[in-house]
């Protein structure tokens, strides 16, 4: 089992690279990854530099272009067709794997008319403390926007 240390580089698979800012007992680190803070286990915890050889290696099956395209689109979420108890829970689970995917932007499409849909939506981004904010899109007022 490996041990860090307080200022050591690590990468949590999924979510990104970061710093150790503080060692726990249990064999747990807090640690700051893309301005917030969590506390995970070590085994859940690369070096910097292994989790690199891998990420370069998945990266070398994706051209260039690919690549760029993938991480400038954020992801969506369809609604359409859907009651709002089982929108709320496609979009619990949209918004936990976009957050451990690295996005900072996602986008939900709830349609215009659907206003218990939309409705409920909303109300649930404003109780999740890991949304910084959302809106109504501009150019399509069925969609919300939603920054993490």
């Amino acid at each position: 089992m490996k041990s860090f240390a307080a200022g050591d580089s690590v990468h949590i698979a999924r979510i990104g690279t970061g710093i150790v800012r503080e060692v726990r007992s249990r064999d747990r680190y807090l640690v700051d990854i893309k301005g917030r803070s969590m506390v995970v286990t070590g085994d859940q915890l690369q070096t910097v530099d292994s989790a690199k050889g891998r990420a370069d290696s998945v990266r070398s099956h994706l051209d260039d272009a690919d690549a760029r395209l993938v991480a400038r689109t954020p992801p969506s979420l369809d609604l359409h067709g859907r009651t709002v108890l089982e929108s709320l829970e496609a979009l619990d689970a949209f918004v936990n794997d976009a957050i451990l995917d690295g996005h900072a932007e996602a986008r939900v499409i709830h349609g215009r008319s659907g206003g218990r849909v939309r409705a409920a939506v909303r109300k649930r981004l404003a109780e999740l403390p890991s949304v910084r904010s959302f809106r109504i899109d501009p150019r399509n007022p069925g969609v919300t926007i939603i920054l993490f």
